[in-house]
């Protein structure tokens, strides 16, 4: 085992995974998962989906939530970079509205584990990142919540909001924060 190492983040639960990279002159070679490894961890999962999106700079897509499905996630980006950043929506939870966020690379090869309650999103800082995921349940389509990227009572501070940003107006519409706590139709 320990081909990987685990950061715990500030919110319970949400963990950074680096993997062991095992590199020469051809190139590198890694494992991006192992059951074993992750669930030696605390990471007893088991993912029945696996995504994959490409996208240019500037994209901002989230931040998204399964509403009745709720969905473990592991994610990383196989080319450029992105800004990764999730939103707790466990209810009770001591970190309940609060943010997380972690540069993900191709290049630092880190992995982001989001568990189930989580509102999700990512801005590509790279001309273009390709970026793959691993979901516990299937994506059910009707089912998809939402919480506006921008939502001051969140205060996610997102890098280089200077650029240009591309936003799907699905996105640009959902409520903040308040509107999910009050149970209204995010």
């Amino acid at each position: 085992m320990g081909k990987i190492t685990v950061e715990t983040c500030p919110i319970e639960g949400v963990k950074v995974i680096t993997p062991q990279v095992f590199g020469d002159e051809r190139g590198y070679f890694m494992e991006s998962y192992n059951y074993n490894d992750f669930a030696e961890e605390g990471i007893d999962v088991s993912f029945v989906q696996d995504n994959q999106s490409s996208s240019v700079r500037g994209v901002l897509r989230g931040m998204h939530f399964q509403i009745n499905h709720p969905q473990d996630k592991l994610v990383r980006v196989i080319r450029g970079e992105v800004f990764d950043a999730v939103i707790d929506l466990r209810e009770g939870s001591k970190t309940f509205g609060k943010w997380f966020g972690t540069v993900l690379s191709a290049e630092n090869k880190k992995q982001l584990f989001i568990p189930k309650n989580f509102a999700h999103g990512f801005l590509v800082l790279s001309d273009i990142a390709e970026f793959a995921y691993k979901c516990s349940d299937f994506y059910h389509p009707g089912d998809e919540g939402g919480i506006r990227y921008d939502d001051p009572e969140v205060g996610i501070e997102w890098p280089r909001l200077d650029m240009k940003l591309n936003i799907i107006e699905r996105d640009l519409n959902w409520k903040g924060i308040a509107g999910y706590r009050a149970g209204t139709d995010l």
